[in-house]
């Protein structure tokens, strides 16, 4: 018996104490903040509580609807975006092919900050379609951090967005985009 227990203290001093250290180091590194954040206390570009953006398909970086950032997600997915096929075609382009997880044009998808800033920057005007419409009370804070401005996505807010308000976001209502990449408009 006093064999056993010397063998469980070993095994615990071999295996146990290497893995609380490691799970103590990461929480002290903030390794956990943001993905056990409640989504409620996440921000968007306006500073208030971060709106969900989409459940169908399940979207962003912790696949809970929200698209919001964390030390993890080194894509910055803080952008709520609809997709065009203009979109879809560019960032396939760029070894980002979404259409092969079964995305297609008019899906509201969390969209990386760096591959939307680069759409923004390939388009030959603002109504270009390779630029995704953005929702702003779902778009995470972070984004504002990740090199675009509150004036390029107030360029490309989708329609009611760019009056003021929530709009589909709060009624859940599908997402079309314009077929000539105008302002996203909302159907019932």
């Amino acid at each position: 018996m006093q064999q056993n227990l010397q063998t469980a203290i070993r095994s615990f001093f071999i295996f146990g104490i290497p893995i609380l250290l490691s799970i103590f180091a990461a929480f002290e590194l903030g390794y956990f903040d943001m993905a056990t954040k409640p989504s409620n206390y996440n921000l968007n570009v306006f500073k208030k509580p971060l709106a969900l953006f989409s459940q169908s398909p399940m979207t962003g970086f912790y696949r809970d609807g929200y698209c919001r950032s964390g030390p993890e997600d080194t894509g910055n997915h803080a952008i709520a975006g609809v997709l065009t096929k203009e979109f879809l075609d560019f960032s396939a382009s760029r070894g980002n092919n979404l259409k092969s997880i079964g995305l297609e044009p008019g899906c509201k998808w969390c969209l990386c900050t760096s591959r939307w800033k680069e759409a923004m920057e390939a388009a030959k005007s603002e109504s270009d379609p390779v630029v995704p419409k953005v929702f702003l009370h779902a778009t995470h804070e972070s984004a504002l951090d990740n090199g675009v401005t509150m004036d390029a996505l107030n360029k490309f807010a989708a329609q009611p967005e760019a009056s003021g308000g929530g709009g589909a976001l709060e009624r859940n209502a599908p997402i079309t985009p314009s077929s000539k990449g105008g302002i996203a408009t909302e159907t019932h």
